[in-house]
């Protein structure tokens, strides 16, 4: 849990120093830096969707995933717990940023390949440089999202903990089934949802990545499914 702990104490300082310091940042350069993240975080997302050995497994994770996330409307949830994270911070102001800030923190620092293969190296392995280096990324942006959006970002250590903790500690329980096409394919599952995230702090398109977030697993059973069939993987 090291390098979770790490990673999430990142966010945590990232965040309170682009409060205490984000008034001397302007809002042009502010604008401009999330920009630029927002497209290194789609160059980040298609390098890694361009790592998969079955573009069908991909599909079919985003399709099933989809589905799932809908049905249990995962982004609602998200959205739901910013507002209670809100009203028990008392930032009931109507023009308060807190939800869309706490949600689309969470989602950029839960998914992708270092969210989750870093997570389960420390799980499996005990080894967290993937998660050391995680945190000094997150921690960067933390610092411009927060300038910019508010102390929701900071609420997002609370998923960022609980998820990639999560992970870690089932890695155990999942040793024998996580093979490297398996991670693979999950990563390049992710790697389309953080284009999709790219697309939505550019405001080109906003795309609900919160409910397809359950793809990124459901590519765990299909990878499965294809090696066993030898279906191209």
């Amino acid at each position: 849990m090291l390098g979770t702990i790490v990673n999430s104490i990142a966010i945590l300082v990232g965040g309170l120093l682009g409060i205490l310091f984000g008034n001397a940042i302007s809002e042009r350069m502010k604008k401009t830096v999330i920009q630029g993240l927002g497209l290194a975080i789609i160059l980040i997302g298609i390098s890694m969707a361009l790592q998969t050995k079955n573009t069908l497994i991909v599909i079919a994770s985003l399709v099933i995933g989809g589905v799932i996330g809908e049905w249990i409307d995962i982004e609602k949830r998200l959205e739901q717990f910013g507002q209670w994270l809100e009203k028990i911070l008392g930032r009931e102001n109507t023009k308060s940023n807190f939800t869309k800030a706490f949600v689309s923190s969470s989602l950029i620092f839960c998914v992708g390949a270092m969210a989750i293969m870093g997570s389960l190296e420390s799980g499996l392995k005990g080894i967290h440089d993937i998660l050391f280096a995680k945190a000094m990324l997150d921690g960067i942006s933390a610092i411009v999202f927060a300038s910019s959006m508010g102390i929701g970002v900071i609420a997002s250590v609370i998923p960022v903990f609980l998820y990639q903790g999560g992970i870690t500690l089932a890695a155990g329980f999942l040793q024998g089934v996580l093979s490297t096409p398996v991670i693979t394919e999950m990563s390049s599952t992710g790697g389309l949802l953080i284009i999709g995230i790219g697309l939505t702090i550019l405001e080109i398109k906003e795309i609900k990545v919160g409910n397809l977030l359950p793809g990124i697993f459901v590519a765990i059973p299909l990878t499965l499914i294809f090696s066993y069939f030898n279906l191209g993987v």
